[in-house]
């Protein structure tokens, strides 16, 4: 009997041919690509949302409710109504959205609230962040299969 295996992980070391590196070349440019992208826009927001010294980080907290919101219409949509081109998946996915939501910033906010005698709300906003990001993307993949599955029938 063997051991139990994840079928995510494949435990053979794939055989390196000469060139298969190049291969990667156009996912990480996309990649790179959507992250300026998505960052610019989350620094935009940032720029137009202030957060007050002190205060609960609104904007970050949006940035990364409004991002995870769209993650689950995107993930329905590419997964199971269009068939898109392999680059769109890491373009936007991982680049743009992966640069507009900030688990770097979140984090440093945190610390931030605590390190100035807000532990309560830096914890608050710890656990209301998880939440939200949590709600806003599953409603927002159930409501997108709610629709596609309304406008197929």
């Amino acid at each position: 009997m063997g051991e139990p295996t994840d079928p995510d992980v494949d435990l053979h070391v794939p055989v390196r041919r000469p060139g298969s590196g190049r291969t990667q070349i156009p996912v990480a440019a996309v990649v790179a690509l959507g992250g300026a992208i998505g960052a610019s826009a989350r620094y935009g927001a940032s720029l137009l949302w202030p957060t007050a010294a002190g205060g609960l980080p609104w904007t970050t907290l949006g940035v990364n409710a409004v991002g995870c919101a769209v993650i689950g219409v995107f993930m329905v949509v590419i997964s199971e109504v269009w068939v898109a081109h392999r680059l769109v998946r890491p373009f936007f996915g991982t680049g743009v959205l992966g640069g507009f939501t900030t688990f770097s910033t979140y984090a440093v906010d945190i610390q931030q609230l605590v390190d100035g005698g807000r532990a309560r709300t830096g914890l608050a906003y710890l656990g209301l962040t998880l939440l939200l990001a949590l709600v806003a993307v599953w409603s927002a993949a159930w409501a997108t299969r709610r629709i596609v599955t309304w406008r197929q029938a």
